[in-house]
């Protein structure tokens, strides 16, 4: 019995991690039939994020693509190795270096930086899946790196402002990313005024939690990664 359930539980594991890598790769689909038609000025536009272009937002997910083929490499090898060598640093200088490269070099890199993963991703052997990456020191289980780099792609293509919205999010993206958020929230809210508001409203004793002012949820390490370091 034991060991029928140890099996279900691969199973369920390795469908799991199939299914989100699916929806992974028809992100990826999505996001590149945009990145092909843009032009030197579709580039340089302003993204929704503050401070950066459409170059910028392009040029992050290509490095995070290579961050994430960087790890699951060194795990096929047996080893665990930082997502970016020279940490949050050489994140930000990688990604200011990289956003004014000319419209055809950013599409280039963000194909080739895609199919790289990709590639990486069918190579993945069952102990490679075990195996597990660093982040800032701390252990990153590769089965839970693309849901991820999905999440990645799915928030940036909004943030890119190229006519992609959260309306387009699949909804096998947002039932999963949903829950994990939703729990993001206490943390997030400004005082224990509001997390009774919050509370009134959810067991409904309020017909309105009101209006809350609710922080980054980026701000966190630990609201980024949630339970998937444990």
């Amino acid at each position: 019995m034991a060991d029928a359930d140890v099996r279900g539980g691969d199973a369920a594991r390795a469908a799991e991690l199939e299914s989100v890598l699916a929806g992974c790769r028809a992100s990826h689909a999505r996001l590149l039939g945009v990145v092909v038609g843009l032009d030197e000025a579709g580039v340089r536009a302003p993204s929704r994020l503050d401070g950066w272009t459409v170059g910028h937002v392009l040029t992050h997910l290509a490095r995070n693509a290579d961050s994430h083929t960087r790890m699951l490499s060194a795990a096929l090898r047996g080893e665990a190795v930082e997502q970016y060598a020279g940490g949050r640093e050489e994140r930000a200088g990688s990604i200011e270096a990289g956003a004014d490269r000319p419209a055809s070099e950013l599409r280039h890199d963000v194909e080739r930086s895609t199919a790289g993963l990709e590639a990486t991703w069918a190579a993945m052997t069952p102990e490679a899946w075990d195996g597990h990456g660093l982040s800032r020191g701390r252990p990153w289980p590769c089965r839970s790196l693309p849901f991820f780099r999905w999440r990645e792609v799915e928030i940036h293509h909004v943030d890119a402002g190229t006519g992609y919205g959260p309306q387009d999010w699949p909804e096998e993206y947002v039932r999963r990313e949903l829950p994990l958020l939703l729990a993001t929230v206490p943390d997030r809210l400004a005082d224990e005024a509001e997390r009774r508001r919050l509370l009134a409203w959810l067991t409904g004793r309020s017909p309105s939690s009101g209006e809350l002012d609710l922080g980054p949820w980026e701000s966190r390490p630990g609201n980024y990664f949630g339970a998937s370091r444990r």
